[in-house]
């Protein structure tokens, strides 16, 4: 999950809105009092966001003249998506008149940003900052520090991402299966990028490891701050797979250089993108469970 967040010492509610109006049957497609036009067209651009602030951004006459985006990492992940879909949106639903500057902000799995945006920038009525279900994790785990989930107004969830496990498109590994019998015979000899131990990323690949009967506490994980720098790894040959999320790895599927191996859904995932992959895609459960469907269709 991907979105933002505002600052709680703000006042006063949306334009378009209280607190307590009757939510949307589409809650995802609404920002900041401001309809979406094409909801499948978002949801299918973006997996997941989650939203913070650090004020009201309203219609374009009453919005800041400028408005902001942090987005907590480094250029090409999924938070750098996210800010750059809601600086689309809000131009091309006219909430703003000025395109949104956005600002990357790595640290702490937004760690960093969220405890500048509430201590230093409390009062910037146009700043918005990206979050996802890993900086929520680490949030809820008292990791961001002295702040917690009542120093800033949670505004909205605009979708839902998932879990995929990715590889060159020249890997050895065709399948998720190749994948854990791989893992079972090299044990620790190889290796995998994304985010710092323990975190979100981290426990994808830690199921992986527990059906492969690999302790995931022996394995070699490199952690990276953000989307873009594993994927970058992983086409310089540093590492062998990638954990992460779907929607960050679509940028890269089309030139044939990735192949997806699995998703962390309980349902078949498909998508445009899989002309050239396998019909099917693995399914992992929480539990850590391969079911379902299987790639390249084996059961």
């Amino acid at each position: 999950m991907k979105g933002y967040c505002f600052n709680n010492h703000a006042t006063e509610p949306l334009q378009g809105g209280s607190h307590n109006q009757k939510r949307h049957p589409y809650p995802y497609s609404r920002f900041s009092g401001v309809r979406i036009n094409d909801e499948k067209q978002l949801l299918s651009t973006l997996a997941a966001s989650v939203l913070l602030l650090s004020a009201s951004v309203v219609r374009a006459q009453d919005a800041p003249s400028r408005t902001e985006c942090i987005a907590p990492a480094k250029p090409g992940g999924g938070f750098d998506l996210t800010c750059k879909l809601i600086q689309v949106s809000l131009l091309e639903t006219k909430a703003i008149e000025k395109p949104m500057r956005v600002t990357y902000m790595p640290g702490g799995v937004g760690a960093v940003a969220y405890n500048a945006i509430v201590a230093q920038r409390p009062a910037e009525a146009g700043t918005v900052v990206a979050f996802s279900g890993g900086s929520l994790l680490n949030l809820s785990q008292g990791k961001f520090g002295r702040y917690d989930v009542n120093d800033v107004r949670w505004l909205a969830t605009v979708g839902t991402d998932y879990g995929m496990i990715a590889v060159r498109a020249d890997s050895p590994w065709k399948s998720l299966k190749d994948l854990l019998t791989a893992m079972e015979k090299i044990r620790t000899a190889w290796s995998l990028a994304r985010a710092p131990l323990l975190a979100a990323d981290w426990m994808k690949a830690a199921l992986l490891a527990q059906q492969a009967k690999v302790d995931p506490h022996k394995m070699r994980y490199v952690a990276f701050e953000g989307g873009g720098e594993p994927v970058t790894a992983l086409m310089g040959n540093h590492v062998r797979a990638v954990s992460g999320d779907l929607s960050e790895m679509v940028p890269y599927l089309s030139g044939d250089k990735i192949r997806v191996l699995a998703v962390f859904q309980k349902t078949v995932c498909r998508a445009s993108w899989q002309t050239s992959q396998p019909p099917k895609s693995r399914v992992i459960t929480r539990s850590g469970r391969s079911s379902a469907a299987s790639s390249s269709g084996q059961k």
